[in-house]
This record gives C-alpha cells, structure tokens and sequence, in this order.
C-alpha cells in the first residue's frame, strides 16, 4: 500500500477495464458450481440433461436481461467469434463497416467496404447514406468505441439500414452493462467486458434461421455453433450481466481526471462526442504511446495504448487515424465501478510527473 493525501491505496492501480474487467463474486461463484457438475449437455443421459439444464437456465437469464427470446441467443467464445459468425454466416455478399472498427471485424473478410468518421470518430451519415444507395449491404458498427469510448448513433444508423434493405451487426462488446443494448440483426457479446470471464460471449440474432455455423461440427446452438459449451463459462456470464453497477459515478471521476490532464496540456481524443462513462483516450503530444505505458507502468498504473487485442503488441492506433488525430501518442484509460478517487488523483499525478520528464513543453 502506499498514501496520497493520507489515503492509503493498492501499490498497483488497474485502469485497464476496457480490455478485461475483474471477475465478479457471483460469477467466480456460478462458475465453481457448473464446473462440479459432470456431464456434456449433448449425452442423453441424467447428467448430460443436468448440463444441458444448466446451459439453457443461463440462456434463459442472458435472453431475459438483453430482452430477447431464449432461441436468439448463441454461445460462442467471446466477442471474436460472434462477430465472425455474424460477418461470415449470415450470407451477406456486401459488407460495409466504420473505419473504427475493432479488428475482429475489419479482420474478417477482406472484402469489407469501410466508412469514414468525422474528427469525434462518429460514422459519416451521409457516406453512409451513399453507401447504403448503391445496393443493400450488411453494415457493422460498434455501439461504442474500444479505443475511445465514442458512442456511434446507432438508432438513426439503424432506421437508415432498413430503410435501404440491409441488416445491422452491432458490436456491443464495449458497451453491453453500461448503455442499453440496441435492437439490430446481429448483436456480439464478450463476457469479460462486464464482470464474466474470458472465453465466452454471445451473438444475438433477430432471425436465426438467416445464420448458417462458420465452425461446425456437432450441431450445439442448434445447428449455429458447432462444439461442446463451455459451461464455466457461460454461468459465470450469465450470473455477471445481472449484477448493478453505479456508471454515474464512474463518469464524474473519468471526467474530473480528463480536466485535470487536459489542463496540463493533455489532448482528450474523442471528447466532443457522446462517449461511454469509463474510457479517456489521452494523448501526450511527441510522446509515444509504447513510451508512456511503459512510464506508467514502473510507476504503477496499468492502463493500454489502444487495444489490448493485438498478442502483447503495442501499435499506432487505426482507429485515431482514421479520425485524422496522430496516431502514436495516446494512452486509453478506462475505470471500472470500483476504481477509487484516491486512484484517479493518484494516477493523475503519476502522469503529471510523467509529462514533466518526457514532454517538459506541453506540461509547461
């Protein structure tokens, strides 16, 4: 432990919620009693029917909190893999996506035809709308940016989407638990956004009978997903989308530590759009990002340059260039519902002696 205006707090600060989250209490727990529990739900038997009760009891709780029927639900491995079912098993010949997407989609097909943003990182409407007037098209957008906690317009993208005679995938892996979830065709999940563990997630689909498995093998998730679920996994997801938690108060203090750093001569990437309430995309002018992780790092806060989908890898951002922003100087922040003011105060001064040493003009 160590004090901060005589409040004692951890020796290490975890400001990295955006790329994994702590597992909650009551999910640690749901995972320890599915994983006692012998039998794979596809075996007829009595165990294998308790397994397969256990699975659709979690479904069924999932189904209830996103508001949908049980039978839109399909378990897959994480966000990834939801988004890859969507883009490549829907069927969709044309395929149009933000330039600030998160890399599982822009990694997925090759064919993908991208969408500019304007300097906030909020899709270009009427590239859309031109977009969208040379045919229908499948079109992928984050209900919230990873790097930038950009909230995207998704109601008004929506109406446009089926008024052209296309379908939306939405990609609420940032923002599922902190805004609610949007009504589109194809809606991914990842668990261990939002209290659950790694290695699970979900893809919501309006018409199921629109998707055919991309992974197949033998027919579990009704013929949508092929291999054996990981039940672990998918109680402590299901026990981690029910629990509260106070964003309000998660914004006042992401905001507070923007002001301050901003004062300091900080760049607020994203800022003048809506935004999630836990992410800060934070830029030191002629600083490199890698740099300043690593700064912080031995100073101890744990925050990310960009996303933290890249094997260990640190890269300029795709997503602050395509919002013509330089694209190597930013760190992401992002809070959780228990991170403290003390921890924020204390990390701001962190970065502060940080800018003095590397940036001594911009802090000046």
């Amino acid at each position: 432990m160590r004090r901060v205006d005589g409040i004692a707090i951890k020796s290490r600060v975890y400001l990295d919620h955006a790329a994994t989250t702590p597992v909650l209490p009551a999910a640690i727990a749901a995972m320890a009693e599915a994983a006692a529990c012998v039998g794979n739900p596809a075996s007829v038997h009595a165990a294998g029917r308790a397994a397969n009760g256990l699975v659709e009891r979690a479904r069924d709780r999932i189904a209830a909190w996103a508001g949908v029927a049980p039978e839109r639900i399909v378990f897959t491995s994480g966000g990834t893999e939801a988004l890859a079912l969507a883009l490549n098993g829907s069927g969709a010949a044309r395929v149009l996506a933000g330039a600030t997407e998160h890399s599982a989609v822009l990694a997925a097909r090759d064919d993908i035809e991208l969408l500019p943003v304007d300097r906030a990182g909020v899709i270009d409407l009427s590239a859309l709308a031109e977009a969208l007037a040379r045919g229908p098209a499948l079109v992928a957008i984050q209900h919230a940016n990873n790097e930038t906690g950009v909230v995207q317009p998704i109601d008004e993208i929506a109406a446009m989407v089926r008024e052209a005679g296309g379908r939306l995938l939405v990609d609420a892996v940032q923002s599922a638990g902190k805004l609610p979830l949007p009504a589109a065709d194809f809606v991914a999940l990842s668990a261990h956004k939002l209290g659950g563990p790694m290695g699970v997630g979900a893809l919501i689909v309006a018409d199921p009978a629109s998707l055919v498995a991309i992974q197949k093998g033998g027919g579990q998730e009704r013929g949508r997903r092929g291999g054996t679920p990981n039940i672990p996994g998918i109680a402590g997801f299901a026990a981690a989308v029910c629990a509260a938690r106070d964003w309000a108060a998660v914004a006042v203090r992401r905001d507070h530590l923007e002001t301050r750093l901003v004062a300091a001569g900080a760049r607020s990437n994203g800022a003048g759009a809506p935004r999630l309430p836990n992410i800060a995309s934070i830029a030191l002018p002629g600083v490199a990002a890698a740099t300043q992780v690593i700064a912080l790092d031995l100073a101890g806060f744990e925050v990310s340059a960009g996303a933290a989908c890249s094997s260990g890898r640190t890269r300029a951002s795709h997503v602050l260039a395509a919002m013509g922003l330089p694209a190597d100087d930013a760190i992401r922040v992002s809070l959780g519902p228990a991170t403290s003011d003390a921890e924020i105060d204390a990390f701001a001064e962190a970065w502060l002696a940080m800018a003095a040493r590397l940036a001594p003009k911009v802090a000046a």
